[in-house]
């Protein structure tokens, strides 16, 4: 996969639950293992994120709508 912001070939790619592993690919090569923290990412149990470790764009469609349950109540 390429970045699409920049076109460089380091975009590392996570997806998982996160109170198990989860299995991390980079440019081919894959560990199963805890999340890496990445700042602003977040979820339920379950995360998958590519993001791009030249210009750190994360990949896919953005805007998003707010998650559920984060309006400060």
């Amino acid at each position: 996969m390429k970045c699409k912001r920049c076109g460089s070939e380091r975009v590392l790619e996570v997806s998982g639950k996160c109170d198990d592993r989860c299995c991390v690919t980079f440019k081919g090569v894959e560990r199963v293992d805890y999340p890496p923290r990445v700042k602003g990412v977040c979820g339920n149990d379950y995360i998958g994120v590519d993001v791009c470790l030249e210009c750190g764009q994360v990949q896919g469609s953005f805007p998003v709508a707010d998650p559920e349950g984060m309006d400060g109540r």
